[in-house]
């Protein structure tokens, strides 16, 4: 008897350490990657196929919000993500103490300003409520456009972490509500207008470059990024990623469906 669960103990230890390492060459090949619907997700979709014949199986998991992402990938719950531009995480990185690294740049999602009734920046009326990102550096960018297109002037060296509180000229008396981004569309029929993000704005079927009345230029320093935890920028699958989302395919895809509502940055 003895024998025998001596034997059966060997069995099933051998079992486990084999179900382990099979599990640790699966997780080689897996990449968890954090996205916000559109346009990530769809762009991520469009690579899958491909990173699949090489191996790698990609599991797409969305979010509707700027702080999760990050926070997941730092604990290990994702391993990319890909929702954010590069001043949104060193100022997010910076605030939460994450160590957190780019590994390429995939595209633009211009950020306009769009309009309730106004079809023009001349018919917004006096005291009319603007409504922003909340988050420091979509802030500073929403309020950077609006001076560059003279409807307010912000304090000499407000720089891209510019609030409300740094307006200096206000001709028009606008109202600024600073609000959560994703809420932007969903709050647009309740103000003057808003200043929205151009993924939430595509999500809720508005067009930067159509239905904007103003909108950022294709030079924004704003670009896409798509980002690890640090020290595993150089790891083979993370490199096939980033090769897969800088392809012509991608770079296609993106021209020929958002119009100009979002830009390639590769």
């Amino acid at each position: 008897m003895k024998k025998i669960t001596a034997i059966s103990l060997i069995i099933v230890l051998l079992i486990s350490v084999l179900a382990g390492c099979s599990g640790s060459s699966s997780d080689e090949n897996l990449i968890r990657i954090g996205v916000t619907p559109e346009p990530h997700s769809k762009l991520v979709n469009l690579v899958v196929d491909d990173l699949e014949d090489e191996g790698i199986t990609v599991e797409i998991i969305e979010f509707t919000d700027y702080v999760k992402p990050n926070l997941a990938l730092a604990d290990g719950e994702l391993d990319v993500n890909f929702f954010q531009h590069q001043p949104y995480l060193d100022d997010f990185a910076e605030a939460e103490g994450l160590d957190l690294a780019t590994i390429g740049t995939v595209h633009v999602e211009p950020m306009a300003l769009y309009l309730n009734e106004a079809t023009s920046l001349e018919e917004i009326p006096d005291g009319a409520e603007i409504a922003i990102p909340n988050d420091t550096v979509n802030g500073g960018r929403a309020l950077i456009l609006l001076e560059s297109n003279g409807l307010i002037k912000l304090k000499e060296g407000a720089g891209l972490e510019a609030t409300e509180n740094d307006i200096a000229e206000n001709p028009k008396n606008l109202k600024i509500t600073a609000l959560e981004a994703a809420a932007l569309p969903r709050v647009l029929e309740e103000v003057d207008g808003a200043v929205i993000n151009g993924n939430f704005a595509l999500q809720a079927g508005l067009n930067p470059a159509k239905d904007g009345v103003i909108i950022e230029g294709k030079e924004s320093p704003y670009a896409n990024i798509v980002v690890v935890r640090a020290g595993e920028e150089k790891e083979e699958k993370y490199q096939k990623l980033i090769k897969a989302l800088q392809s012509d395919e991608v770079k296609s895809f993106i021209e020929e469906n958002y119009e100009g509502g979002v830009v390639p940055a590769f």
